[in-house]
């Protein structure tokens, strides 16, 4: 009786946010194997699956014991977290070599999608959090797992679908810009990076797009293919100015203490370590490639600062590293 107790208890805990841990550690795996140090990225890939599977078991317990609070959460930004961290754990598992289960996850994250992102725009409110980008992250996520799986299976259909999800996802991002509270980028607990990540996976996704395309798929005539490489060099370019100008915020106004958030600002840093990575690979822009590197281990070094914070709260006695650090552990719109 106490152990279903303590089970419940635990499936309460979870806030719709969680999945920003699954999609740092994922995205920190994926810049370490586009920088070739492959055993440190095996490390992370499997913390982040491991990672995944929590956050799997508290989604489906929450949606068949709790759906009255399911449907409630599923329309906060945040729960497109879940989403993004299935997709991008799929790209790095596409990666890896094995498309099977990665197709799996792209499929799982496709199913739910949809849902949750009419559910979270049919609630927008003005002056939001960080999070609400994650309307066009969760879509460029996917855009980016079709089209690695697209070049790795040497699939056509998944290519233009992914084309299709990436411009839908430039489109959201324009259209949350203007809902997006700019005074978190001085005040915001760590969702605020969100604003540079989703332009850095919007770069990746441009750039799978480019490398999808082969002898024996021919995705893009010339004109596409020329618009596409613009495009990717405009996204990353605007993503670099961003993280530069978030830096200089966290500078201006330090936050040090740990909220779950603060995993956000994890993967936006991670996420423009690899988009700056696979953009010089597709672009042929070999000067990227240092750049990209130091930024890669710069995220190490953020999510190892962002794990030893959530090992502190749990010793100070907080709920876990999901919930620690009151502030900012969900991410209510501001109406």
């Amino acid at each position: 009786m106490s152990g279903t107790s303590g089970l419940r208890t635990w499936v309460a805990e979870r806030p719709p946010a969680a999945g920003t841990a699954v999609m740092a550690t994922a995205i920190v795996s994926i810049g370490l194997r586009l920088a070739d140090v492959e055993v440190v990225s095996r490390i992370f890939l499997v913390l982040a699956c491991l990672a995944w599977l929590t956050l799997a078991v508290t989604f489906a317990l929450r949606l068949a014991g709790h759906p009255e609070r399911w449907a409630e959460e599923a329309r906060d930004p945040a729960a497109l977290t879940a989403v993004a961290a299935t997709a991008v754990l799929g790209t790095r598992i596409s990666l890896l070599g094995v498309q099977p289960l990665a197709g799996a996850l792209l499929a799982l994250a496709a199913l739910f999608w949809p849902v949750l992102l009419v559910s979270v725009l049919r609630h927008w409110g003005r002056r939001m959090p960080g999070t609400v980008f994650m309307c066009c992250v969760a879509t460029q996520a996917l855009a980016v797992l079709a089209a690695t799986l697209a070049g790795a299976e040497t699939t056509a259909w998944l290519g233009h679908a992914a084309l299709v999800l990436f411009w839908l996802g430039l489109l959201l991002y324009a259209l949350t810009l203007p809902r997006f509270d700019s005074r978190q980028v001085l005040h915001g607990p760590g969702d605020h990076w969100i604003a540079g990540g989703a332009l850095s996976i919007s770069a990746l996704a441009g750039a799978r797009l480019i490398s999808a395309d082969s002898t024996r798929l021919y995705l893009w005539n010339q004109d596409d293919s020329e618009v596409l490489h613009q495009v990717t060099a405009i996204l990353l370019v605007l993503d670099l100015v961003c993280y530069a100008v978030l830096v200089l915020a966290e500078l201006a106004r330090p936050r040090p203490r740990y909220v779950l958030l603060r995993w956000a600002t994890v993967f936006s840093m991670g996420m423009t370590a690899a988009a700056t990575l696979a953009v010089s690979a597709a672009l042929d822009v070999s000067w990227l490639s240092g750049p990209g590197k130091v930024l890669v281990w710069v995220a190490v070094a953020v999510w190892l600062a962002a794990a030893l914070g959530a090992m502190l709260a749990v010793r100070a006695g907080g709920h876990g590293p999901w919930g620690a650090g009151a502030p900012g552990v969900t991410s209510t719109a501001r109406r």
